[in-house]
């Protein structure tokens, strides 16, 4: 029975060959588009899932609250590792990590070469025992026991040391220590947070060695024993705290621990499941930029509806053609065949449509997936997604997506009765009717919310990329690494300064956008009550050079000594309730801002205006600047604005410079405004997937409404002839044609805004500065839904219009 049901349905899809294609277009369309979704979503997902024992390690993150506000932290104060191993009994391991972030650059000396390497971690010796990684060489718990040792993974030992055995062989770290290697292991998985090449030991390194748990420097990571609940291990950790960090805040802030606390400061400590830090967490100095468990979602839905469409185009392309197949089910029904027979027979003929549309969907995957990959900031390959153990959930699903899309016409075509049929009194019940058009609204709808979104999602990018920003992020280099210059930082800024096209050069710890601005604590003199903002070192040009304005006082000069100056942005001053602040003085109780390790008075000589040092997901908080004078006039990096048309001949020509001062190091620059666009990538990713599925989504809807035109213009044959005869125009019999089914476009319109709206809030919540949706984003998103049925709809109803009357007359 399979075979001659196989044999039939493919005589069948042989002979209505446009109609077929048609059909297998729409459903591989479809079928192409989730199958990339998928991709995308399951290489996200599986973040951090391959660690062994992956379900029993946290990260512990932090809360601080300082008055009246709170940020989150993912770096925490170093010695709680050990603190929390030796009062926690639940914990069975921990391990901490320590790392400048996964694309700041290492100089690695090899004998006479320098390179410059990436991933560079500093951990502790029980590394292995929390993150499993198979180990090469080495064992687990040694590799790492003594200080100025390093392990290699395997693909960084090779592309370092050839096909010689590296253990052993010496590593220097320009300006830091000779590293030892002791051991290699496997290269970790791509898909984790924690990216490393180079695993070097705690042991000895002074910002791991020091009791610190107010300062926060260390990613720590724990091993709860098995059946432990990590809300066990969090309801103890306030008492740890207590222990630990109220001596170090009463010698620090001058204040019992107790008073910090009733003044609105505080330290919660809560853990993070390690599988879900990539998508769930968006803490302050994450490891790596994470990604987003609600984008995942977003992309899931729209995977699901557009096949979804996909499926609807099949139905209503299927029913459009009832009209031709009533006949064959009425003669097939006098021969006695039963209706679960032709029905058995119609879902044979959609499945098999769905399985030659899913090879036609495999060979659009491999040709999309290239340009798929740079519009989702992805990796993914072709063999993720075909391989042995998928085979059979790609046919599976296609089996079923065959089913859902054929279930309905095959119960309509198999359910006529044969005496009607055969007499010619064929006609469409008003349930079947109303099916059909909810099916074209539910399309639209879907089409109609994916414009919006991406509308909203291009406006707001556009918004972010035209706000006043309170520095001028265009036409500025940043030159990076520049802390190697060393005593030579001054000569190479004043011969940058000399160039023809440079405006400026400024030194500075870290520009606008980057993650690096460290935290920093300042007082009024005579009070206890601290602010907590952000602090960064710039010199005496970088203020001038980024454009940023001063709303009172002076910024840094070379004509005074500002080595105890200080310059405050206006929010920092209103919340350390300074009103006529310059000359005031301020005291800040971090070591590292400290000459001689005592408590230093600094001066306030200005304040800046307001200027976003963060991404516009933040609102702009406490700035703290300090002068580099503090710190011997070395800068992390050196901003360099200019005026030019070609400035990558002047890039060239400080390139030139910064090789004489640096022959061994590597020249890194970019631009200011590129890396400031990039903070907003996943937004990018979503406006391009946004627009990408949108069209894709529209094109198929379309398909499905040219279905539905077919099948009712067909059925109104005949009016159209006697109206024709009658002498209606043709224009008029256009308009009595397109209207019914424009109607059902401003239906689905009415729909898809309001829920439009509320997704597209929900997204814009995660903005501290964001766009206001207005009535002309609905407007243009409507207006391209009814152009596009309009030219869709309008072919047909012409055709039909232009018909000869005798013709349409005598074929009823």
């Amino acid at each position: 029975m399979l075979r001659n049901y196989l044999k039939i349905a493919l005589r069948n899809l042989a002979k209505h060959k446009v109609n077929t294609g048609i059909n297998i277009a729409g459903l591989a369309i479809g079928m192409a588009c989730c199958l990339l979704i998928v991709m995308y979503v399951s290489d996200e997902l599986s973040y951090d899932q391959h660690w062994p024992n992956g379900e029993r390690v946290y990260r512990m993150a932090l809360e601080r609250k300082y008055p009246g506000r709170s940020t989150k932290y993912a770096l925490i104060p170093p010695s709680y590792a050990q603190s929390v191993k030796k009062e926690i009994p639940e914990i069975e391991q921990v391990t901490r990590v320590f790392s400048a972030g996964t694309n700041a650059p290492v100089l690695v000396k090899l004998g006479d070469r320098t390179i410059e390497e990436k991933n560079f971690m500093v951990v502790d010796s029980t590394f292995f025992q929390v993150f499993q990684t198979p180990l090469l060489h080495g064992q687990p718990n040694q590799v790492l026991s003594r200080p100025n040792t390093v392990v290699l993974t395997e693909s960084t030992a090779k592309r370092l040391f050839g096909q010689t055995n590296p253990i052993g062989k010496m590593l220097e770290i320009v300006q830091g220590p000779k590293l030892e290697v002791t051991g290699i292991c496997a290269d970790p998985s791509h898909n984790s947070h924690v990216a490393f090449n180079f695993l070097s030991s705690t042991r000895g390194f002074p910002q791991a060695e020091q009791v610190n748990h107010i300062g926060f420097s260390a990613y720590t990571y724990l091993l709860l024993r098995p059946n432990t609940q990590p809300d066990v291990v969090e309801a103890k950790l306030p008492k740890v705290v207590e222990k630990y960090a109220s001596g170090e805040v009463e010698r620090t802030f001058g204040v019992s621990y107790r008073d910090y606390i009733k003044a609105g400061n505080g330290y919660f400590y809560f853990l993070q499941p390690l599988p879900s830090i990539h998508l769930d967490s968006h803490l302050e100095a994450e490891l790596q930029p994470n990604g987003s468990r609600s984008l995942v979602s977003i992309f899931s839905i729209i995977a699901a509806f557009v096949l979804l469409i996909a499926c609807i185009n099949f139905m209503n392309l299927a029913t459009a053609r009832s009209s031709e197949r009533a006949r064959e089910v009425g003669i097939r029904k006098s021969l006695g065949s039963t209706t679960q027979q032709l029905a058995a027979q119609f879902l044979t003929e959609s499945v098999l449509l769905s399985l030659f549309s899913l090879v036609v969907a495999t060979l659009l995957v491999a040709s999309l997936l290239t340009p798929f990959n740079t519009i989702a900031s992805k990796s993914l390959t072709l063999t993720s997604l075909v391989r042995w153990e998928t085979l059979p959930l790609l046919l599976g699903g296609a089996v079923v997506v065959g089913l859902l899309a054929g279930s309905y016409p095959a119960g309509v075509l198999s359910a006529f009765e044969p005496i009607k049929v055969l007499k010619g009194k064929f006609s469409s019940t008003r349930q079947g009717h109303l099916l059909r058009n909810g099916l074209v609204v539910f399309q639209f709808a879907i089409s109609v919310l994916l414009i919006v979104s991406t509308i909203v999602v291009f406006s707001q990018l556009n918004f972010i990329q035209r706000k006043e920003l309170g520095f001028t992020k265009e036409s500025v280099i940043k030159l990076k690494g520049a802390f190697s210059l060393a005593n030579h930082t001054e000569a190479f800024k004043e011969e940058v300064a000399k160039l023809s096209g440079v405006t400026g050069v400024g030194g500075t710890t870290n520009t606008p956008g980057e993650e690096g601005f460290f935290g920093i604590t300042f007082r009024k003199n005579g009070e206890n009550e601290s602010v907590t903002g952000k602090g960064c070192v710039v010199d005496e040009q970088y203020l001038q050079t980024m454009q940023m304005s001063m709303l009172a006082g002076r910024p840094f000069s070379r004509q005074f000594d500002d080595s105890l100056s200080v310059i405050l942005n206006e929010e920092a001053a209103r919340q350390i309730g300074l009103t006529d602040p310059i000359g005031k003085q301020i005291t800040s109780p971090d070591n590292f801002v400290q000459p001689n390790g005592q408590p230093v008075t600094y001066t306030v000589v200005g304040i800046v205006r307001n200027f976003h040092f963060g991404s516009l997901h933040q609102h702009i908080g406490p700035l703290f600047v300090l002068n580099d004078r503090l710190f011997k006039k070395v800068d992390n990096q050196l901003v360099v604005r200019v005026r030019t048309d070609e400035p990558e001949a002047l890039v060239s020509q400080i390139e030139r410079i910064w090789k004489r001062y640096l022959p061994d190091q590597p020249f890194h620059y970019s631009y200011l405004a590129t890396d400031w666009s990039d903070l907003y990538k996943s937004e990018q990713v979503a406006q391009r997937i946004f627009g990408l599925f949108a069209m894709l989504a529209i094109f198929i809807a379309c398909m499905g409404l040219l279905g539905l035109a077919m099948y009712v213009i067909r059925l109104r044959t005949k009016e159209i002839g006697v109206r024709k005869v009658l002498g209606a125009s043709i224009p008029s019999l256009v308009a009595l044609l397109s209207k019914d089914f424009l109607k059902l476009v401003f239906i689905a319109i009415v729909i898809a805004a309001p829920i439009a709206w509320y997704i597209m809030r929900q997204w814009l919540q995660d903005f501290a500065y964001k766009i206001d949706m207005e009535w002309w984003m609905f407007a243009v998103a409507g207006l391209l839904a009814v152009g596009i049925a309009l030219l869709t709809v309008s072919f047909q109803s012409i055709k039909a219009a232009l018909m000869n009357p005798v013709k349409s007359l005598r074929s009823e």
